[in-house]
């Protein structure tokens, strides 16, 4: 009896925990390839989450330093700036674009070229501090993708 209970409460912390997991959603993920010698690169993407949250953190084996960033003008000077963590308000969309919120690969471990995938890990936390983790394939673009966002598609 008391192994049915153990079992049955073990299904129910994975059923919750699997539905914090599907809380957020990623959509159009893409990295900005490189060339030979260039240590950093963005990725960018859009981020859902249908109850308040906080994306945390993020990694990837293809950088030894990812952080997440904002840039924004001050006065003439575009600043960009490491964020400790990026609100995700409840049924709203979060843009992750070029000239904004973004994740900063550092240190990159070897060029990123077109056609490659970049893998990432997006750390969220929830507003009670549980925290779970989304593991996203980026494609990355062509170093010469727009600055305005998202790359445009043809008809």
């Amino acid at each position: 009896m008391k192994s049915n209970i153990r079992t049955l409460a073990l299904a129910a912390a994975l059923a919750v925990s699997s539905a914090a997991f599907a809380q957020v959603t990623v959509k159009d993920p893409w990295v900005r390839g490189t060339v030979a010698q260039q240590k950093a690169s963005g990725a960018f993407m859009l981020l859902q989450s249908a109850t308040a949250a906080r994306l945390v953190s993020a990694a990837s084996p293809v950088a030894g330093v990812v952080e997440l960033h904002e840039m924004r003008m001050e006065g003439d000077v575009m600043r960009m700036r490491a964020l400790t963590g990026l609100d995700l308000p409840a049924g709203s969309t979060v843009e992750l674009k070029p000239g904004g919120y973004h994740v900063m690969l550092m240190d990159l471990k070897k060029p990123l070229q077109e056609g490659d995938m970049v893998p990432l890990t997006l750390t969220v936390e929830d507003k009670d501090g549980k925290r779970s983790t989304l593991v996203v394939q980026a494609p990355v673009k062509a170093l010469a993708a727009p600055a305005g966002g998202h790359m445009m598609r043809k008809h």
